[in-house]
């Protein structure tokens, strides 16, 4: 009996693993995408339909508020061009307030998981979109929707697993998050991280974060 216990408990610790990893999770993991914001010019050029001219205009315009941002500036492709641009690169929708514009942008998502993204609003954290939309899909389909989205991280509690999800974090400016902490307005956040990074490196770290 007692072995039978023990064999089990191995079974379940990677699990339980998998699942506190998951939990820090606030942006979801990259799994044939990459960040149009950070996207090198020959990471950019190597996607299908984006022309050379669109590459600059994508490089010079970034970073992107939003998708449909980005969307405008590929205007010159039709919908269906666009959508294979968007299984190669895209900008992240904040899970909370994305419209429904934004969503419908996630190559494959129709009316129905549309409706699935709203129904489980708010998110508190990324976990809770893993738990409720797979109810609807297979894993490896939660994990390709999960890499288009993110939930804002808390900057005054956010542990350094969350922040370290942020894309193009690395350990200095998680450092330099931290340092300035306790946040009472995103004004002090600016003002502080404005001294490491340029404005518009500012602006897409702003797009994660967010203040309670």
């Amino acid at each position: 009996m007692k072995r039978h216990i023990t064999r089990a408990l191995a079974l379940l610790s990677p699990m339980l693993l998998l699942g506190a990893i998951e939990a820090h999770a606030q942006v979801g993991k990259s799994v044939t995408i990459v960040d149009a914001n950070l996207a090198s010019e020959a990471e950019l050029k190597a996607i299908p339909g984006l022309t050379e001219a669109l590459v600059k205009e994508i490089v010079a315009k970034r970073p992107f508020a939003s998708i449909v941002a980005l969307d405008a500036v590929l205007a010159p492709l039709t919908k269906e061009q666009r959508t294979e641009v968007y299984k190669k690169t895209f900008v992240h929708i904040n899970l909370n307030s994305a419209t429904k514009e934004e969503i419908l942008l996630i190559p494959g998502v129709g009316n129905r998981m549309l409706h699935e993204f709203e129904e489980y609003r708010p998110y508190p954290h990324l976990s809770k979109f893993h738990r409720e939309i797979d109810k609807y899909v297979d894993d490896a389909e939660l994990a390709r929707l999960e890499q288009y989205v993110f939930v804002p991280i808390n900057l005054n509690t956010a542990s350094d697993a969350d922040i370290l999800t942020i894309p193009g974090m690395g350990q200095r400016m998680l450092h330099e998050f931290k340092e300035y902490r306790p946040y009472p307005a995103i004004e002090k956040f600016r003002r502080e991280i404005g001294k490491y990074v340029n404005a518009k490196e500012v602006a897409r770290f702003e797009r994660f974060v967010t203040i309670q």
